[in-house]
């Protein structure tokens, strides 16, 4: 650690930021503090790129356009927040049509989050089995006196879920719950629909497999870039939940939107146990408008292009030779950084010298070295990401 701070020659102003930046990080536990967290508790830094988030800014820019155009212009603003929005299955039924699916099936969440904690808390009951790297969440909301069994992806599989192993490891342990993240956080590895298919086929008996997707509309399987899902499976399979994030995709975090898709029992018994009035009126606009056919051809040509766009930003950052970078199918991509070189510290300065904003990774259980995760952004602030890189190594 004392070698890179040479290193990069950090001043001793700099150093007393960095340090604040670390206290102010293990505050916020096993996530990283949002950008206004940090501006507000350290306002001296300078927030040029927010690669830390995950979501798609073209996408942002769209829903913005509509946004002003049908909501601030209108006056529509007011409606929206002085009066309730739509009961939970009420939207629901917005959303059938575009999905294929019941609405009986789906269940509306306050963001994806609020879905994982449903599901862990109200069906898994003796035993889930959690593969590791992973999203955090999925193992800190498990219940005292349920046993959490760890499938550690392989470092030398670039964290690849191998998904014999893991059939082969449920049926070892026999769970209740398991759980795929599908590309998966913080590695950007993806199953594709056959493993994903055989996976299911072969644990039938596991009472609750969950497969989200917050980051599907990021992966492919070919040249056409085309969206694969999963909810044409959900009535051979009734022990499947599908949960689905509109953060990540459509770039629109702030105003909390996601859905799960379930079995019937699944989504009347959430419904009876305090999910009846848990979406704001901004939630039920986007939703109102992500079922648009003019809105959803918009969004079809910018998923694409911005498909492209991460994939050549993954493209650069493998010529900078200090890194080495996982393969990803999605929108951000795991690096990890030289030995000797701490991820914490490294982050930090890349924040305070050149205000771009990256996930540390050294909280994340399963990761063996020193790693980043480095969200994919606009073109041009992607390539201020790459040069930033290479100017601070060499």
């Amino acid at each position: 650690m004392v070698e890179f701070k040479e290193m990069i020659d950090l001043k001793e102003e700099e150093l007393v930021i960095i340090n604040r930046l670390q206290d102010l990080k293990k505050g916020a536990g096993t996530h990283s503090p949002s950008m206004f967290s940090i501006l507000e508790s350290i306002p001296e830094i300078k927030i040029k790129v927010d690669s830390c988030f995950l979501s798609n800014p073209y996408a942002t820019d769209l829903f913005i356009q509509y946004f002003n155009k049908e909501v601030l212009e209108t006056g529509l603003i007011r409606d929206l927040l002085e009066f309730y929005p739509s009961q939970n299955k009420v939207i629901a039924k917005k959303l059938e049509d575009t999905l294929k699916i019941d609405s009986k099936h789906i269940f509306i969440g306050n963001g994806a989050i609020e879905i994982i904690q449903a599901l862990i808390h109200n069906y898994t009951k003796s035993k889930i089995v959690v593969n590791i790297p992973t999203f955090s969440s999925y193992y800190e909301y498990v219940k005292d006196g349920i046993e959490i069994v760890y499938n550690k992806l392989k470092k030398e599989n670039n964290y690849e879920l191998d998904v014999d192993q893991y059939i082969e490891l449920c049926k070892t342990e026999k769970p209740d719950t398991i759980v795929l993240i599908n590309p998966n956080n913080p590695n950007g590895a993806y199953v594709k629909y056959t493993g994903v298919l055989r996976l299911l086929e072969s644990l039938t008996f596991v009472d609750n497999i969950i497969v989200d997707e917050s980051f599907i509309h990021f992966a492919y399987e070919d040249a056409r870039l085309d969206l694969v899902s999963f909810y044409d499976l959900i009535h051979k399979y009734p022990n499947l939940m599908i949960i689905k994030s509109m953060s990540k995709d459509f770039g629109i975090a702030g105003i909390r939107a996601g859905y799960g898709i379930m079995s019937e029992e699944k989504v009347n018994h959430l419904l009876k146990n305090g999910y009846l009035w848990n979406s704001s009126g901004l939630a039920e606009y986007f939703f109102s408008l992500y079922v648009r056919e003019d809105f959803n051809n918009k969004y079809v040509e910018i998923r694409k292009d911005y498909i492209r766009i991460t994939q050549e930003f993954i493209t650069n950052l493998k010529t900078i030779k200090e890194i080495k970078i996982i393969p990803s199918k999605a929108n951000f991509v795991l690096v990890e950084l030289p030995v000797g070189i701490d991820s914490s510290l490294f982050a930090s300065t890349l924040l305070v010298k050149y205000g771009i904003y990256v996930r540390d990774c050294s909280d994340k259980i399963g990761l063996e070295g020193s790693y980043l995760r480095i969200a994919s952004r606009t073109k041009e602030e992607n390539e201020y990401i790459v040069s930033s890189l290479k100017e601070l190594f060499n």
